[in-house]
């Protein structure tokens, strides 16, 4: 499956983005969905996750509350809404998909899209 990440931009403090990930070359609705994350400097990490049909979620303590996960697998995209955004949430988002159920690792995952960067300023 082929993913591409898109919605990132420059936003301040408080402030909300909506990130999406299309998908295509197979079936969406096989995979679970996963977002992280990487700032300057710092190593990828797990941000939020929704298994195939959308029906449990999972998130980083660090944006639990702020942060939600949805797909719309008739669309074949993926979405993660941020809202109250902090300048900690700067860094570049990738969207990834998986066959596997440890949500949270990013080697369970086997397909990444090319990441959009997210910069929130104070």
């Amino acid at each position: 499956v082929q993913l591409q990440a898109s919605g990132g931009g420059l936003v301040q403090a408080g402030g909300s983005l909506r990130l999406s990930c299309a998908a295509s070359g197979r079936t969406f609705s096989n995979y679970g969905l996963g977002w992280f994350r990487q700032a300057p400097g710092k190593e990828r990490e797990f941000v939020a996750a929704s298994t195939w049909g959308g029906g449990s979620t999972y998130y980083a303590d660090s944006v639990k509350g702020r942060f939600t996960i949805s797909r719309d697998n008739a669309k074949n995209t993926g979405y993660l809404q941020m809202n109250s955004l902090k300048t900690e949430d700067t860094g570049v988002y990738y969207c990834a998909a998986t066959l596997r159920s440890d949500w949270t690792s990013p080697t369970a995952y086997n397909y990444w899209g090319q990441g959009t960067l997210v910069t929130v300023s104070s």
